[in-house]
């Protein structure tokens, strides 16, 4: 066997053991559940029909409703996904809008007009004592 055949056999086998690694490393992994997180409590929500928690454990979350209808208690991140500004919420209208550009998500995260493209992240709810838990959907 000549020197470079004998490299170039060497070569292919590194390549080759080194495969499944790659391969590996570029699969995906499944993530753990999301867990509940408590992000605030009820009574805070109930002042105003409306809640901003900018530090929550999950990032910022825009509550709407009150705990005495917590089946349609409304939990978004209110960042916009066009340029990042808070979106608030509108009560008379039933969405959330952009102050920045006018962008306008439905009560389910979903945008109505643009310029926003991607919709909002939505949380599941719940109401469990005197405090509000979210979990990423």
């Amino acid at each position: 066997m000549k020197r470079r055949d004998f490299i170039s056999w060497v070569g292919l086998g590194a390549l080759a053991s080194s495969l499944p690694v790659a391969i590996a490393a570029c699969s995906s992994q499944t993530a753990a559940p999301e867990v509940w997180q408590s992000v605030a409590p009820s009574a805070d929500l109930d002042k105003d029909g409306k809640l901003l928690v900018n530090n929550s454990p999950v990032g910022p979350v825009l509550l709407v409703g009150t705990s005495q209808a917590a089946a349609n208690l409304i939990a978004v991140n209110p960042t916009c996904t066009h340029r990042g500004c808070t979106v608030e919420w509108k009560a008379e209208d039933k969405k959330f809008v952009c102050p920045c550009h006018q962008a306008e998500y439905s009560t389910d995260g979903k945008v109505q007009k643009g310029p926003a493209v991607r919709p909002l992240s939505i949380y599941a709810t719940k109401i469990e004592g005197n405090s509000i838990f979210v979990k990423a959907t």
